[in-house]
């Protein structure tokens, strides 16, 4: 009986061998390409500009998004979107960053998107 124990559990530990040799093939995910950065610079008439001097050139945003003390605002026109990161600079929130879509061809603003949104933006009230 004790041998008889012995090679069962001999087999059973060789069994277990088997099955650890044997490789486990792990699906990947499928690899996606990234679309290229866009262009680096910013508008010079925008960059650096506080909310309320954006709010003058263009009106209220479409969208606010706030992320932490950062936000982001969009601003629809009727061929493009343009898309202005303001940052804590000091004490004040500046135009840090801007991007349209479709992308500029020099910066990542496109200007005659910029120049559609100040066409299109009410005048301010005095």
């Amino acid at each position: 009986m004790t041998r008889l124990m012995g090679i069962l559990l001999c087999a059973i530990l060789a069994g277990c061998a088997t099955a650890a040799k044997s490789p486990i093939v792990q699906a990947r995910p499928p690899r996606v390409a990234l679309p290229a950065p866009p262009p680096h610079g910013e508008p010079g008439d925008l960059a650096g500009q506080q909310p309320a001097q954006l709010r003058i050139l263009l009106g209220t945003p479409a969208l606010i998004r706030k992320d932490g003390a950062a936000e982001m605002w969009r601003y629809d026109g009727p061929g493009c979107k343009a898309f202005f990161f303001l940052y804590p600079y000091g004490t004040a929130l500046l135009v840090r960053h801007v991007e349209t879509l479709p992308r500029g061809r020099d910066i990542a603003a496109d200007q005659a998107c910029l120049d559609s949104l100040r066409a299109h933006s009410p005048l301010p009230v005095s």
